[in-house]
């Protein structure tokens, strides 16, 4: 995993929808002590998942006695007003303007840093992955749903939480509906999860990835060719729009199907250039940092409250 850097130890918290993923990140930014525990639940969604990271923080100070531990940072899903500290909605956790920043200082008696997983993510792009040194960029992670951070002259927009949903902007009026309420929204055509999906309810079988669709697509399997064609045009589109409002430097795509590689970026990028005429060409950068990009920026949010 890549290290932080020196700075402050302290203990870092990525809450997820299924898992919360915890460590100690130390001096040296070093990661330590990385785990993955089941996300509480209950019917106070906000003030379990808040009991369970403060225990989780008990347990990181009793294992590693000699840290001396400075903060703590927790990034959560969902739609997030940092500077207010609420978590203003979560459909997977089950939340609606919680306040969760003052719960944790309340439960914690470290300083806390409180922010949202996808920024957090796209901070560590920014300070230590593939968007270092980019002021116009936009990150994209796709996995299950797609997500995005969009950074305009070195500073994210926020936006009270609600920027950056590139997965809920419409990609098809007439397709399927989303879990969001709309109808026909990106993720629904180009995210992980909706080529697995789509390619399914298309053949009767349903692949355990979407790797495996683009496997056999390439094996010479139509059904699996048209989905993966139809995903790939849904995100050229939205790059294009991206290109022609924001004219970014660079879209960094991470996730699952960034690991896809050249056969991603490769017919993307061809798209993405055929839909533009005189917009900047941004270029199309994997994400460098992986899988604990969340954490990382929490603990970098931990690091920035400390400062």
């Amino acid at each position: 995993m890549t290290s932080l850097g020196p700075g402050a130890a302290v203990l870092a918290f990525d809450v997820g929808g299924t898992d919360t993923k915890s460590a100690l990140i130390d001096e040296t930014g070093t990661v330590r002590d990385l785990r993955r525990t089941a996300t509480a639940r209950g019917a106070d969604a906000a003030g379990a998942v808040v009991a369970d990271v403060a225990r989780l923080v008990r347990e990181l100070r009793e294992r590693h006695p000699g840290a001396d531990v400075a903060g703590v940072g927790v990034v959560v899903p969902g739609l997030v007003d940092e500077a207010a500290g609420v978590g203003v909605f979560s459909a997977n956790l089950g939340w609606r303007d919680a306040p969760i920043a003052a719960l944790l200082q309340d439960a914690i008696d470290l300083p806390v840093g409180f922010g949202h997983d996808v920024r957090a993510a796209a901070r560590a792009e920014l300070e230590i992955g593939a968007a270092r040194g980019l002021r116009d960029v936009v990150i994209v992670p796709i996995g299950t749903g797609i997500a995005g951070t969009i950074v305009t002259d070195g500073r994210i927009l926020v936006s009270g939480g609600y920027a950056g949903e590139l997965g809920h902007t419409l990609a098809d009026p007439h397709g399927d509906p989303c879990p969001c309420g709309a109808v026909g929204c990106l993720e629904t055509v180009a995210s992980a999860g909706a080529i697995v999906r789509r390619y399914a309810e298309r053949s009767g079988t349903r692949l355990p990835g979407a790797r495996d669709v683009l496997a056999a697509a390439r094996m010479g399997d139509r059904v699996a060719d048209g989905v993966w064609n139809e995903a790939i045009d849904a995100l050229a589109q939205q790059i294009a729009r991206l290109a022609g409002v924001l004219a970014p430097e660079a879209i960094v795509i991470g996730g699952g199907l960034a690991q896809a590689g050249p056969l991603l970026f490769g017919p993307l990028a061809e798209r993405v250039d055929a839909l533009l005429s005189f917009h900047r060409r941004p270029r199309l950068i994997p994400a460098a940092v992986g899988e604990d990009a969340g954490l990382l920026g929490s603990a970098l949010r931990a690091r920035e409250v400390l400062s």
